[in-house]
This record gives structure tokens, C-alpha cells and sequence, in this order.
């Protein structure tokens, strides 16, 4: 049965209008709640007291850092990997997507505690001081930011075409490290941004992680603020919503800058 183009575009805004709702009625309700710790008028009085606490700041100094790191570990480890699967290893894409997408899979407090129970005993004791427990949770960090970076390298490298650039490379006597560095980093440079900005997004929204190896991150900080406070937790939860919108922002910004540049010449 045909249906008519007027009534499929009627069900089709109905949706949309109700996916809307849904999103960002709580979220609207989540802000007004974060404006009311002064009784009977609007404030910023919750998100002066967050912004003045040296807990927040030293907690997102820290996950901030940790994010940094892990997207450098991760551009580090999954552009030579998609690289090498792209121009040699065609055939391992259905495994490594399978491994790609297991964070997904595993819960986050399941692979936290076969970590604890792994590193936490001889030989590889890595949670008796707070270095080392930090090259451990960053370790995590890149596992479970990996479906999203794997995803924008792979899909970055399938816009170039990573045969004929490697063999021009090649041809002009570059060795491996050099077509790395210098051509197809350079080209995957909008791919590695948007991974880049969905990975700080979620290392500093991450909670069980950093909870359970007992680091000072901004998740754990979350949480023990909303067992005690009721307005601040809001505040929190509107600055993280902000955080995680502007990182999307940036990705369709960049993406714009570059698809005008491509069509432009420039």
C-alpha cells in the first residue's frame, strides 16, 4: 500500500517533534531544577558553588589530562592498525570490527574488575602507586573510547585512496614511518579530530573506571557531589551536557571548514 508523500511527512514530523521531547524535556527540567537553590527566583548560585570548588577543578584538570593522553595513545595505536588493515589485511575487517565493538558488549564494570584482578598481583603490579594506576586507567580509557575512535579512523581512511598515496610515497623514498607521519596523518586529520572530541567527551563523562581504581576523575567527583547535594549534581550534569554539545559542535564546524574547502579549491 502506497502511502501519500503529505501523510508519511505528517508521521515523520510527529516523530521527530516527539524524539525532541523526550530529549529535551528532561534536559530543560535538569536545567530549571540547577536555577532554583535560591528560593523563589532564578540563580547561578548552584554552578557558582561548582565552579568554586577546588575538587571540581583539580577532577577536571585530571580527567581533562587523562583524555589528552588517551587520544593521543589511541591515534597512536588505531591509525597504523586501520592503515595496515586497509592496504594489506582487507580480509581481518570482519575481526577487527568484531574486537572494535566490544566495549560495547563487555560492561564497563566487568572488564574494570578483571583489570584489578590482573594488575593488581605479581608480575605486573600496576595499582600500587598513582603512576602506575594511571597507565592502567588509561589503558581503559583507550579500550572503551576504541569503538568510537576506530570508527572515524576507519571511515577516514576509506575517503583517501591509501594504495596509490602509499606508493607515491614509496616511489619518492619514503620508509613506513615516513608515509605514516607525513602523508596519511596529514590527510586523516578531520577523521582524528571528530574521534578525538567523542573520546574527551567520553573520558570525562566516564564514571566506573576511575571509581574503582580510586582516581581523582570528574565521573567519581559527580557522584559523591550527588549523595550529598541536590541543586550542585544538576549544575554538574548541565556543564557535563554542555561539555559533550560543544565537542559535537566542533565536529560538525570542523566538517563544514573542510567540505567548503574541498569544494572551493581552497
Amino acid at each position: 500500500m502506497n502511502v501519500p508523500p503529505r501523510k508519511r511527512n505528517g508521521w515523520a514530523i510527529f516523530w521527530g517533534v516527539l524524539a525532541m521531547l523526550y530529549f529535551f524535556v528532561p534536559l530543560y527540567g535538569t536545567l530549571d531544577f540547577s536555577l532554583r537553590m535560591k528560593r523563589g527566583e532564578l540563580s547561578l548560585m548552584a554552578y557558582e558553588i561548582v565552579l568554586s570548588d577546588p575538587r571540581f577543578w583539580e577532577s577536571f584538570r585530571y580527567s581533562a589530562v587523562m583524555a589528552v593522553i588517551t587520544i593521543a595513545v589511541s591515534a597512536l595505536i588505531f591509525v597504523p592498525t586501520v592503515y595496515w588493515m586497509h592496504l594489506r589485511a582487507p580480509q581481518a575487517r570482519p575481526l577487527v570490527e568484531l574486537i572494535a565493538i566490544l566495549p560495547f558488549i563487555i560492561p564497563t564494570i566487568v572488564y574494570v574488575f578483571g583489570l584489578i584482578r590482573t594488575f593488581s598481583r605479581p608480575p605486573l603490579q600496576l595499582t600500587l602507586t598513582p603512576l602506575t594506576t594511571d597507565v592502567l586507567i588509561v589503558a581503559g580509557y583507550v579500550v572503551v573510547s576504541m569503538p568510537y575512535m576506530f570508527r572515524a579512523v576507519d571511515i577516514g581512511m576509506r575517503t583517501i585512496d591509501v594504495r596509490t598515496l602509499t606508493e607515491a610515497a614509496q616511489s619518492l623514498g619514503s620508509n613506513w614511518f615516513r608515509v605514516l607521519a607525513d602523508v596519511i596523518f596529514p590527510n586523516l586529520r578531520l577523521a582524528l579530530l571528530s574521534g578525538a572530541l567523542i573520546c574527551f567527551a567520553t573520558v570525562m563523562g566516564e564514571l566506573i573506571l576511575a571509581s574503582f581504581l580510586v582516581r581523582p576523575a570528574l565521573g567519581p567527583y559527580m557522584q559523591l557531589l550527588g549523595l550529598t547535594k541536590a541543586y550542585e549534581p544538576a549544575a554538574l550534569a548541565i556543564i557535563s551536557y554542555a561539555l559533550t554539545w560543544l565537542s559535537l559542535g566542533l565536529i560538525q564546524f570542523f566538517s563544514r571548514s573542510a567540505a567548503s574547502q574541498q569544494l572551493t579549491g581552497r
